[in-house]
């Protein structure tokens, strides 16, 4: 019966959206993602860690991925609305370029085939509970915004998130009014995008391809972490690795903390590469505050298991 239900699955071809990359494709690009994905090939890290990497800092998710090789991550001088509220989720990107009518007309007759219409609604339309709409405006300001309050309320009602948009938004007292719609975007225009193809001012180019955001590379499925005024793109395969070294640091620093307070330690001591007996203090302090720490208990003990003192 599994066979036959896997067969039936693969002569049924994912149908993609006007602009969106296939799903062969999605997986070609993200190989080393083993974990869950969307029908379409999209990574779909699990509710629990993106809950956890909320309380991950930017200097803790750049050191592992720094360390890994990815180098181009992290993008910063972000306008923010809701500026002290994290944003996490998983990214669903799209790229537009300055307008060119022929180009626009191909593909704007394209999606009219498939009854579509407005290119700029084409990626909100993919978008679901838990997602960051990513979008690569080319930093376009004057004529340039294609997200507004209207198109904001529909991003967050599918998503409950915000979005990051490297170009200019309108209708930013509207926008603050959405509670949890934080968000990063390039600056603040009162003029809107034209659709009209003999005034064009943007064209949508890819939807869930990898896209340059400034000076940082993001792929659909990347976990988004927004916060501190920068936006860090950690893709799918690392974002448990991220979580978890956080969440050690994060338990080393309170024992360090405590311990300095207590005057058991020097600054010294703390700072440098642990000593056997701190080490063995730290596990005994981790047993004996399991209950009480930021750290969900299933993943201290499994920290624990891997100790040998």
């Amino acid at each position: 019966m599994l066979f036959l239900v896997l067969a039936v699955f693969a002569i049924v071809p994912f149908r993609s959206y006007s602009q969106q990359i296939s799903k062969e494709e999605m997986l070609f690009l993200t190989p080393l993602w083993k974990g869950e994905r969307f029908a379409d090939g999209r990574p779909k890290v699990s509710d629990d860690l993106l809950k956890r990497l909320k309380l991950v800092t930017h200097e803790e998710a750049w050191a592992v991925m720094k360390n890994k090789g990815f180098a181009y991550q992290y993008a910063e001088g972000w306008e923010t609305i809701n500026r002290d509220s994290v944003l996490v989720g998983r990214a669903v990107t799209a790229t537009f370029m300055p307008g060119r009518p022929d180009i626009w007309k191909a593909i704007d007759d394209r999606g009219k085939k498939e009854g579509k219409r407005g290119q700029n609604s084409w990626p909100v339309d993919l978008l679901v509970k838990g997602d960051v709409y990513v979008a690569d405006q080319f930093g376009a300001h004057i004529d340039g915004p294609t997200i507004g309050d209207n198109v904001a309320n529909a991003i967050y009602a599918k998503t409950g998130n915000g979005i990051v948009y490297d170009g200019a938004l309108r209708d930013i007292s509207g926008l603050r009014e959405l509670g949890g719609f934080t968000s990063f975007f390039a600056s603040y225009h009162p003029s809107y995008h034209n659709p009209n193809p003999n005034a064009l001012n943007t064209m949508l180019i890819g939807i869930n391809r990898p896209t340059r955001i400034r000076s940082a590379t993001a792929m659909a499925g990347d976990v988004v972490l927004g916060r501190d005024g920068a936006v860090a793109f950690i893709p799918a395969h690392l974002v448990e690795e991220v979580v978890k070294t956080s969440e050690v640091v994060r338990l080393r620093d309170l024992f360090g903390h405590e311990r300095l307070r207590e005057g058991k330690y020097s600054a010294g001591q703390i700072d440098a590469r642990w000593s056997d007996d701190i080490e063995r203090d730290f596990s005994q302090w981790l047993n004996t505050h399991i209950d009480k720490l930021p750290v969900p208990k299933e993943q201290i003990q499994e920290l624990l298991k891997s100790r040998t003192w």
